[in-house]
């Protein structure tokens, strides 16, 4: 009888525990200043191989996002209280409002979200759910305006534990766009194969 009833243990077993994004945003908070190294991937129709660009996200404050661009230009994107400002290497700089390039508004304000955890400012914009473990997880936000979803289907974050590594968007058109953050992007930095990079932002490691 003990046999049986050892043996029926995994049937009455709770089940696993469901992925909680909140988990993961709580754990994404970053107080200021911070800082994070990017590798990005621009793909073309025009071009044989995506564009790689890096260089460094900087959040100096709650209101200013600072996009450096070091390679293969430079270039440095400021977007402070409405407005953004544009400095590349030997040009003079552009200023324009915000308004005028509403992605990178939402640029201004998912970074903003993320890096302080706000679930509920995510909320506004996306419909946010998960997959995956605490050691290696994905996030999904769909957008809820139909204006935006027509343009884009789907933002991806991957990640593992407390670090942000990679946001993969999917157009409604085209091919996934990747951005490699942190340890994702250092680990990326002797890498020049698309398919080992999308390897990299997915979770694979080196």
């Amino acid at each position: 009888m003990l046999i049986l009833l050892c043996s029926a243990v995994p049937l009455y077993a709770a089940p696993p525990e469901a992925f909680d994004p909140g988990w993961v945003l709580q754990r994404l908070a970053r107080p200021m200043p911070a800082r994070t190294e990017f590798v990005e991937l621009r793909g073309s129709a025009l071009l044989k191989t995506p564009l790689r660009v890096q260089g460094e996200y900087r959040r100096p404050d709650a209101q200013t996002l600072v996009r450096e661009v070091t390679a293969p230009y430079r270039e440095v994107t400021t977007l402070h209280a409405g407005n953004a400002t544009m400095q590349r290497e030997g040009k003079p700089p552009r200023r324009f409002a915000l308004a005028r390039a509403p992605e990178l508004a939402a640029l201004q304000s998912d970074f903003a979200a993320l890096l302080s955890g706000d679930r509920a400012a995510l909320e506004q914009r996306y419909r946010v759910s998960g997959q995956g473990r605490r050691e290696g997880w994905q996030l999904q936000l769909q957008p809820k305006d139909a204006a935006v979803a027509a343009q884009l289907r789907e933002l991806r974050l991957y990640g593992r534990g407390a670090e942000l590594r990679c946001i993969e968007s999917a157009p409604a058109k085209g091919d996934a766009q990747r951005t490699l953050l942190a340890g994702a992007a250092r680990a990326a930095a002797s890498v020049t194969d698309p398919t080992a990079l999308a390897a990299l932002c997915h979770g694979a490691t080196r």
